[in-house]
Formats: structure tokens, C-alpha cells, sequence
């Protein structure tokens, strides 16, 4: 297997762990009945925007399972165009609204943003969730790119003339 399949294999399921990891704090917090992430405890007064938490954090968590099976189509994209596309528009909506959530969990914890929440009162699981989101976004901006690479060069290749 050349080497940029394998890293292309690994980052994409790299990606899937990260989903599946966020998809198991998110039922994790449901069962606690909490809002926020794990380190990441919500303001007081988002609780008041929300009728029922474990039912949005169980939402939450059915998002973060898709974002799993898209992160593993990444590994071999379909070929049909119809599924192809959505995989990798989904896949880089995803990216942002990781990166999005990582970069303002972080500002939280350095403090940059006091509107989004009080510093983190447990460091290291904090630490560990951007850690997580960062790894997760990271791997699946890679799997991503890989994949765009690859159905192009495929594409390029079925349109071509065949040269025997």
C-alpha cells in the first residue's frame, strides 16, 4: 500500500475516533443531564434557552455519529458524483464548525472570552478536550484534502483518452 494511502487511512479514521469520542461525551453529558462539553461546563443561563438537555445533548451526539460515517466514506469516497459531492461538502462544513468550537473552547480557556463562559474550573479534562478537537479537526482536514485530491485525479484520469 503506498504511503500516502496508509496516511490517508489513518487520518481518516483518526477522524472517526474523534467523532465517536465527541458522540460519547455528548451522551455522557445527556445522561448527567448537562450542557456544555466535557471540561466546558455551560453558563447558568444557557440552560434557560434549552426545553429538554439530554434530548439537544442526544442531538448532539446523532451529529457527531454521522460526522463518524462521513469521516469513514472519506477512506474510499464514492465514486458516483451524487454521493461524492455531499461527502466532501459535509465533510468540510464539518472541519469549520470543529475548528469554529476548538478555537472558542481555547479562547475560553485562555480567558479571551468571558462571553462564551468562566475559565475551564477542571484544567486537565479541558486540556484534553481541545487536545481531542484539535487531533479530530486536524486528521479530518487531512482525510479531506486527500480525498479532494484523489477524486480529482480520478476524475482526470476517466476523462482522458486512454493511452495504450
Amino acid at each position: 500500500m503506498p504511503r500516502s494511502s496508509t496516511k490517508h487511512m489513518a487520518a481518516a479514521f483518526t477522524a472517526c475516533l474523534g467523532a465517536v469520542a465527541y458522540t460519547v461525551s455528548k451522551v455522557h453529558l445527556a445522561r448527567e443531564g448537562e450542557l456544555g462539553m466535557p471540561g466546558y461546563p455551560a453558563p447558568a443561563d444557557a440552560y434557560s434557552g434549552v426545553a429538554d438537555v439530554e434530548t439537544a445533548q442526544l442531538g448532539n451526539a446523532a451529529l457527531g455519529l454521522l460526522m463518524a460515517v462521513v469521516a469513514l466514506l472519506l477512506v474510499r469516497l464514492p465514486r458516483t458524483p451524487l454521493l461524492r459531492w455531499p461527502v466532501l461538502v459535509v465533510s468540510w462544513a464539518g472541519i469549520a464548525m470543529v475548528g469554529a468550537g476548538v478555537l472558542g473552547f481555547g479562547a475560553r480557556a485562555a480567558g479571551l472570552a468571558p462571553s462564551l463562559g468562566a475559565t475551564p474550573p477542571h484544567v486537565p479534562t479541558a486540556l484534553a478536550a481541545l487536545l481531542v478537537g484539535t487531533v479530530w479537526a486536524t486528521a479530518w482536514t487531512a482525510a479531506t484534502v486527500s480525498a479532494t485530491r484523489n477524486s480529482r485525479r480520478d476524475r482526470a484520469r476517466s476523462l482522458s483518452p486512454n493511452q495504450t
